[in-house]
């Protein structure tokens, strides 16, 4: 894959890559995006690990005014070939999200392949008072945030305001219903709804 690697290390800088826009509002930007694809300009990408290969954007892909951010402890994210990615979408990765080619992610969708917080009370206080004084995600070494990886397999669909949780795969062709919260693996071509998801139909 052809990719453009950009390495942004100031906080709120903008930069310019070929007709696209790229705005960084974050310290230590890292991605490799190939230069067909098409990155609305309040788009934020958080890559805190410095190693541009933890972020993969594909050929033809369009993303607006979304979020990719990586935690400090790990993360990657890789977006395949011709991918949607709607207006305030949150893919957030502390171990490792794959999202196959021709997916389409509506609005508002929330991909997390970890649990955020630690589920320790005390934790959580210690985590927020680093990022208070610091401005930064802990690095969460010594958290488990039970991460775990997820899959978006080719040409699935995303409804607007669908959440997909850690450990899950969807399967090729699937349908994610909008508001659907799907905790559990979908099937090949697979139209799912509710909280939590559930199938009531196959398409192909």
């Amino acid at each position: 894959m052809n990719m453009f690697k950009y390495i942004v290390s100031k906080v709120c800088y903008s930069i310019v890559a070929g007709s696209n826009y790229y705005k960084i509002n974050q310290r230590n930007i890292l991605a490799e995006i190939a230069p067909s694809s098409k990155i609305s300009p309040d788009t934020i990408i958080n890559n805190p690990l410095n190693d541009s290969s933890r972020i993969k954007i594909g050929n033809r892909c369009i993303i607006s005014d979304a979020e990719l951010v990586l935690f400090g402890h790990g993360g990657q994210i890789s977006i395949g070939d011709e991918c949607f990615i709607g207006k305030g979408t949150r893919i957030w990765s502390g171990k490792n999200i794959t999202i196959g080619n021709n997916v389409l992610i509506s609005h508002n969708v929330n991909i997390h392949d970890n649990g955020s917080h630690p589920l320790n009370s005390l934790e959580r206080q210690e985590d927020f008072r680093h990022l208070y004084n610091t401005g930064k995600l802990r690095e969460s070494e010594n958290f488990d945030l039970k991460d775990a990886d997820v899959i978006i397999g080719d040409n699935a669909w995303l409804g607007f305001n669908s959440t997909i949780s850690k450990g899950v795969t969807v399967g090729k062709g699937a349908i994610i219903g909008a508001y659907s919260y799907v905790t559990k693996d979908v099937p090949d071509f697979a139209v799912v709804v509710g909280n939590p998801a559930k199938v009531i139909k196959y398409t192909d």
